[in-house]
């Protein structure tokens, strides 16, 4: 499949779902600077350029230092909203019709930033956004994972009121030293109130923590998940189990977990049968957004329009959305 114009427009027709996706990491620089205006608040930068430029990272803690200076401009209830908003309409022009939103409380309450403050702007976007355009949207909170776990179960614990508009937990950020394991009991919590179960695994960590993951906090789906490749094992078990892995191709090169997309185990992922989807993760930092991630892999590897309309089809079975709405966008993904 050559990445042409009618390959593009192809892929861009393409219903798709979104299961990695950081709010936070959708704060292009022109935002950046706008919210910072906004708020008052004074950054290092002169103009979007400067911002650009300070968007190349070594790994995954070089980018986490500039993620969490630029979360510092997310004030208020309406920069979360037109944060999330733009992203929505960003996305909807990439084809995307779904996405589960990940976002991360303990990086703005630390702040100041309160729990109602991010729920009332979110929460707006996503009712927006389906009213706008008829994107279906659900909320992951997700845990830093670098941080203790007694503050994860506080914050757990906090989000009470709105345990009714989230669809899952998720666990995120620096992955080496943390283990799956340190998070046993917040899971357990998690899985106690009714929340679907998601974390981050094999991206810079070892295989063993997807292994981890599975068995410790009994997930429904491994974010990343790429290092599974490296234990034929592990890949058995995923394969026979068909959980989902949200792999996000172009992050993955930024974040230098592989030198050039060329390199990547995405072919070998698919050819052992591996239930994967493609994602973005925090597109404003990592080259693009859903469609560019799916263009970069068509140009390298050659997939054919079959491969793709499963890799859609994969997130749509995986994702967080009601029945009646996943059989309607499976039949849109096999007739396009």
């Amino acid at each position: 499949m050559n990445n042409d114009t009618a390959t593009e427009s192809w892929l861009a027709r393409l219903p798709k779902a979104e299961l990695h996706l950081h709010i936070e990491g959708t704060l292009e620089p022109q935002m950046m600077l706008d919210l910072a205006r906004r708020n008052g608040v004074r950054l290092p930068y002169a103009n979007v350029e400067a911002v650009h430029a300070a968007y190349r990272f070594d790994n995954l803690q070089s980018f986490l230092d500039l993620y969490y200076q630029g979360m510092n401009v997310l004030r208020t209830s309406a920069d979360f909203h037109d944060l999330a908003l733009a992203y929505f309409r960003r996305a909807h022009a990439d084809g995307v019709a779904h996405i589960d939103v990940m976002f991360d409380p303990q990086g703005h309450l630390k702040r100041g930033i309160t729990l109602q403050t991010l729920f009332d702007g979110l929460l707006q976007a996503m009712a927006d956004a389906q009213a706008e355009f008829g994107m279906s949207t659900s909320l992951i909170l997700s845990f830093l994972r670098d941080l203790p776990a007694e503050d994860a179960m506080a914050v757990l614990e906090q989000a009470k009121p709105w345990y009714d508009s989230i669809a899952a937990v998720g666990l995120d950020s620096a992955e080496r030293g943390n283990p799956p394991e340190k998070f046993a009991a917040v899971y357990a919590r998690a899985k106690s109130i009714g929340l679907a179960r998601t974390a981050h695994a094999g991206e810079e960590g070892p295989p063993a923590y997807i292994g981890g993951a599975l068995d410790t906090l009994d997930v429904c789906r491994i974010d990343h998940g790429v290092r599974c490749i490296e234990d034929a094992a592990l890949v058995a078990r995923l394969r026979d189990a068909q959980i989902p892995l949200t792999v996000c191709p172009l992050s993955n090169v930024a974040l230098r977990v592989v030198d050039k997309l060329a390199d990547h185990p995405l072919p070998a992922m698919l050819a052992a049968g591996l239930n994967v989807t493609l994602n973005s993760d925090d597109p404003a930092y990592f080259g693009g957004g859903m469609l560019a991630n799916f263009s970069a892999c068509a140009q390298a590897f050659g997939w054919n329009r079959e491969t793709f309309r499963t890799l859609s089809a994969n997130a749509v079975n995986a994702a967080f959305m009601p029945e009646d709405r996943r059989t309607k966008l499976l039949a849109k993904i096999a007739n396009c």
